[in-house]
């Protein structure tokens, strides 16, 4: 059987945290090697809210599994080829939006995984086996079992359905989408509100009734994160790269104008 290295999954598979930053900003192939420089596990290629190109993904996916950071896409759809085009070109790892049930999420699985699974088109060599040509079904089994499929619960529908949403077969990460949920709840920003804390002990519990991590998106301040890690979340979008480069940049800024100016 061919190995695939995914850093995130073997994290998720040893119990310990799968520390993941969202790409906004960058375009580089070199940001994967950066990131894991960092000590992260993944990159969030995000094509729903972003930009980025599926060539740029490809390239940026392609480099980031060389490196050894596992690149994952939340994608900006349900249609079957938002899924397949950044998979065969790289990806490790794909995020559906918005996913309110548990017929949605079988329906998502199915484009992710190949056969007995699901109904993923074949396509010749691609990156995760080293573009070589394999045995059809060792290469399969071993994509299937090394992709990662992740759902995002954003809305109360996706709350309530989430203990269904759990059972299906094929998907490995639930991942609550906070600010998304907040919004659809009355709540703008609100984060830390008991409905949204009330959520996620409820996709925690969903998730280890059903085999399946719990992930954490939309919550980036030091102490709510140590709060709903200590809860049970696994899978942890920590932060984007606009955000941490406009903090050091502006902390860096503001520390320069505070000093004195001698006078000549």
């Amino acid at each position: 059987m061919v190995e695939i290295q995914n850093t995130a999954l073997s994290r998720l598979k040893s119990g310990e945290l799968a520390l993941g930053i969202g790409l906004r900003q960058a375009r580089s192939v070199d940001i994967g090697r950066i990131m894991k420089s960092c000590g992260y596990d993944w990159i969030f290629i995000d094509m729903e809210h972003g930009s980025m190109s599926v060539d740029t993904t490809a390239q940026i996916s392609i480099a980031a599994a060389d490196a050894g950071i596992t690149p994952i896409v939340r994608v900006p759809g349900f249609q079957h080829f938002h899924a397949t085009r950044v998979l065969d070109a790289g990806a490790q790892g794909i995020v559906f939006p918005h996913v309110d049930n548990a017929e949605i999420a079988e329906k998502l699985v199915s484009f992710c995984r190949y056969p007995p699974i699901g109904h993923r088109s074949v396509v010749g060599a691609i990156p995760q086996v080293n573009f070589q040509t394999l045995p059809m079904a060792e290469m399969a089994q071993s994509v299937n079992e090394t992709t990662l499929v992740v759902v995002m619960i954003e809305s109360p529908e996706g709350v309530h359905n989430v203990n269904e949403i759990a059972k299906v077969n094929g998907v490995d990460v639930i991942l609550i989408g906070t600010n998304d949920l907040c919004m659809e709840m009355g709540i703008p920003g609100q984060i830390d509100n008991l409905l949204i804390v009330e959520a996620i002990q409820k996709i925690i519990s969903a998730c280890k009734e059903n085999g399946k991590y719990p992930g954490l998106g939309g919550v980036y301040g030091p102490d709510l994160q140590q709060k709903y890690i200590g809860m049970g979340m696994q899978f942890i979008l920590s932060t984007q790269d606009l955000a941490i480069m406009m903090q050091g940049a502006t902390e860096r800024a503001s520390f320069l104008r505070s000093l004195p100016v001698p006078i000549a």
